[in-house]
């Protein structure tokens, strides 16, 4: 399957971006996050479906994930609530071998996904 790709918005020190647009949710096929080469990452979900759904950030590959043995992070995404964020994420835990972030979605959610990138200065 051809996971749905989601561009990367970088925060920057002392500065500031508007709230990203996203990308629509695919539930069927998931998404890949690409190019998170930084310490910290954040994932920005809503869910305009009228019951609660997962959100699953998958474990990366050892290497280069050092922490990938501590599984999957699954997340409830309440219905209609406005946005979820997730987060910060590490790439030692969720880097897969090529330095892309896997999510899948709990079937029948409707919504946006956006990913957020902090400076690595904090």
């Amino acid at each position: 399957m051809a996971r749905t790709a989601v561009p990367i918005s970088k925060l920057t020190a002392n500065g500031s971006v508007t709230n990203p647009a996203g990308t629509a949710v695919d539930p069927t096929n998931g998404h890949v996050i690409s190019g998170a080469r930084f310490r910290k990452l954040m994932i920005r979900i809503t869910n305009t479906n009228g019951t609660n759904r997962t959100c699953t950030i998958k474990a990366g590959t050892y290497p280069p994930a050092e922490s990938a043995g501590l599984g999957d992070l699954v997340v409830t995404v309440p219905a209609t609530t406005g946005d979820l964020l997730i987060g910060p994420l590490e790439s030692g835990r969720f880097s897969q071998a090529n330095g892309d972030i896997y999510v899948d979605l709990g079937a029948s959610i409707a919504g946006i996904i956006a990913a957020i990138a902090l400076p690595d200065t904090f």
